[in-house]
């Protein structure tokens, strides 16, 4: 499903990160938190793609799926 996002515990302590890379997934989300744009973020962190970018995000809103339980 994300075959862009990895976890190695020899890399940022086992975080979700681009394609085996030390680039967080949090490090690029923030970055389009913040507004950079996709040409800034490509611009500043050049081992990256597009897709990477775009599975970022998508991996940020699955784990923000969230289920509400009522009691």
């Amino acid at each position: 499903m994300f075959d862009r996002i990895t976890f190695d515990s020899q890399i940022m302590g086992g975080r979700a990160c681009i394609r085996g890379m030390r680039i967080p997934v949090s490090l690029i989300v923030g970055q389009v938190a913040r507004g950079a744009t996709t040409e800034e973020i490509l611009a500043d962190y050049p081992d990256i793609e597009i897709e990477d970018i775009k599975q970022a995000l998508e991996y940020a809103a699955w784990l923000a799926q969230e289920e509400v339980h009522s009691a």
